[in-house]
């Protein structure tokens, strides 16, 4: 069987030069078809469902990521940049599971814990329906094991493992809409049921993939480090407040246009959205790939490589969402109408300034993960949630009246903030 993992150094040699980018490079094509298979579930369920159905599976969709994200992400990170600080001092097995495993099962209780006492309301705001609060939070239950999955794979650099994991959930997905379309099932459940049969199903390949790749690093010295583990804790809780500001840059436009509009407005602004969504979805290759890079680079003091790929990665986003603005203002509107029906008129300047605004997000991704893997996570926290409740603050605000339109500026707006912020804390952290 061909080997699924591209990228290995050598015991104690730390990364090398090509790591990232060919950690990026195996990442894409899976992350890739993941994104266009999560926007084709949304395309399809904009089709198939009324207007007001469809902008509640975009609550649902919004709210569980908004929790999955905060919750279960911090570990995956912390699991990501511990495996690899290990690995880059020569530690290649051996690596501490207790904390990130004790972390993991306190957030998902947790979880579980506050779904069941805000049972009603949950339930209100996914339009009265029982279905789609079980499938919340069944949902949220099952992302807990496929973060853990995400951070072991990412930081033993096991990309291909990582992609397919998110290709598998990404597909098992789409294939609900899919039946509905074809005429197998019918309604809003059998749609929203994919959202949590996804990262059910997907997990069944985590078994087998680490057990085939276990015996990479069966024979590789276990020198005695100290445990970086043990700081765990406080590196988790300061990713989470990232993940928190983040979600709120991308959620809280979709929440509080449903609080001052409606639903079918807060579908709007899903979709709009979704521009930005889609290319940080396939950001995460790069990010996934950078985060344990930076972290070998900085315990191995690669200072000049740490700037370059932080250089190279900037600049790609910006030429990327240079060309993604003019794109939108040349056929955005018409875009969107074949894409999501033609219930709502969308603008081309709000779409490019949604373009221009994710160029600005994804530079921040950037910054943010040389900030994790500099140890100044609480500073990065800081600024992720400043800008959070910024845009908050100006969705509230009828400056402009357009609901719309008040979301596609003020996302923008909040995420140049943060990306002046991060770069402000880069500049004044050597690495």
């Amino acid at each position: 069987m061909p080997d699924l993992n591209p990228v290995h150094s050598a015991p104690g040699a730390g990364p090398r030069p090509d790591d990232y980018s060919r950690g990026a490079r195996v990442l894409f094509v899976g992350v890739a078809s993941t994104g266009l298979f999560t926007f084709a579930y949304f395309a399809f369920a904009s089709h198939l469902l009324p207007a007001a159905q469809y902008g509640t599976i975009t609550l649902l969709w919004a709210l569980l990521f908004i929790t999955i994200s905060v919750i279960y992400r911090p570990v995956e990170q912390l699991l990501s940049r511990t495996i690899a600080d290990r690995r880059a001092r020569g530690a290649h097995h051996g690596h501490p599971m207790r904390r990130p495993v004790a972390i993991q099962a306190a957030f998902a209780a947790a979880f579980l814990v506050l779904a069941l006492a805000f049972s009603g309301p949950l339930t209100d705001l996914f339009g009265g329906s029982s279905a789609l609060f079980w499938i919340f939070t069944g949902a949220g239950l099952a992302y807990a094991a496929s973060y853990f999955a995400r951070g072991y794979f990412a930081g033993h650099q096991w990309f291909a493992l990582y992609g397919g994991l998110m290709l598998f959930e990404s597909t098992f997905r789409f294939c609900f809409p899919l039946a509905v379309a074809i005429g197998i099932t019918s309604g809003q459940t059998a749609i929203a049921a994919g959202i949590l049969a996804a990262p059910v199903l997907s997990l069944l390949v985590v078994p087998w993939a680490i057990a085939r790749h276990a015996q990479l690093d069966r024979d590789a010295p276990a020198p005695e480090l100290d445990d970086a583990v043990q700081a765990g804790t406080a590196f988790a809780l300061s990713v989470a407040g990232i993940q928190l500001g983040e979600q709120v840059l991308l959620n809280s436009g979709v929440l509080v246009a449903d609080a001052v509009a409606d639903a079918a407005v807060a579908g709007a602004v899903f979709n709009v959205l979704l521009i930005t969504r889609a290319p940080i979805q396939l950001f995460q290759s790069v990010q996934t790939s950078l985060l344990p890079h930076l972290t070998g680079l900085k315990a191995t003091d690669g200072h000049e490589q740490f700037g370059s790929a932080i250089r190279v990665t900037v600049r790609a986003v910006a030429a990327f969402a240079g060309l993604a603005a003019i794109g939108l203002l040349i056929i955005g509107p018409e875009f969107m109408k074949l894409v999501f029906g033609s219930d709502t008129t969308y603008g081309r300047v709000g779409l490019a300034i949604v373009a221009v605004g994710m160029g600005f997000h994804l530079m921040a991704g950037t910054l943010n993960q040389a900030a994790l893997a500099r140890e100044h996570a609480r500073q990065a926290a800081f600024a992720w949630l400043l800008s959070g409740m910024v845009l908050v603050g100006w969705m509230f605000v009828p400056a402009v009246s357009d609901v719309l339109l008040r979301a596609e500026i003020g996302y923008a707006a909040c995420a140049a903030l943060l990306c002046a912020l991060l770069y402000a804390l880069y500049r004044r952290a050597p690495a």
